[in-house]
């Protein structure tokens, strides 16, 4: 069920989000040309530091990233053992209403040990607000709950460390905002998402399921 503060979505984002869903995979084809060079985003990612324990975090999470909510950093090793999906979004994009439907797989598994990370991303120009401004478009419109990290660059040369590395593994970078990987109990990236597959789609929650059932 949608969080009660919908209602704080004005008419005129959903008519952007409308017009922008039937628009988004024709972009999706321009977005691979070249972006305009930025400058560094206020948050900056990095590789974690040892845990003291060798081999104890896998390779997949071994990374710190800034909470949206208050920059507290965050060390993904503290997720090792879960089932992982890993989403980039945006505020401003036809495939926007899958934060409900990330936050209902979210509700549903987590207690079985399933938890979505989401990592707001400019990439395809579609979310240019700021940490507090994504923060409170996710928390008042969908009541997303899931773990958000600071916003960052999920392709090309400036991608953050732990999306060259579900790159590297997957052999494909997002195309597009939402795209999804998994990675199992084990650490290993078991598989990689396009945006049209949604959070419901019976295959992907059939392997969320599998997943969460292996130990």
């Amino acid at each position: 069920m949608r969080h009660p503060r919908t209602a704080t979505l004005t008419l005129q984002r959903r008519a952007l989000l409308a017009a922008l869903a039937v628009s988004a995979m024709a972009a999706a084809t321009a977005s691979l040309l070249p972006r305009a060079a930025h400058a560094a985003e206020k948050s900056t990612p990095t590789a974690a530091a040892s845990t003291g324990q060798a081999g104890s975090c896998p390779a997949a999470l071994n990374f710190k990233f800034p909470r949206l909510q208050d920059e507290s950093p965050q060390n993904l090793c503290q997720y090792a053992g879960k089932v992982v999906l890993v989403v980039n979004t945006a505020s401003y994009c036809g495939f926007t209403p899958q934060y409900e439907g990330l936050e209902a797989l979210y509700a549903k598994y987590r207690e079985r040990g399933l938890v979505v990370l989401g990592f707001p991303s400019n990439d395809f120009s579609q979310e240019p607000g700021s940490s507090k401004e994504i923060s409170d478009f996710c928390y008042n419109t969908y009541g997303v709950k899931f773990p958000m990290l600071g916003k960052s660059h999920v392709r090309g040369s400036d991608a953050n460390p732990m999306y060259e590395l579900l790159a590297k593994e997957t052999g494909t970078a997002p195309k597009w905002n939402f795209y999804k990987y998994l990675i199992d109990r084990k650490g290993q990236v078991v598989g990689s998402y396009n945006s049209m597959v949604k959070p419901d789609d019976k295959q992907f929650v059939a392997t969320i399921e599998k997943l969460l059932s292996t130990r």
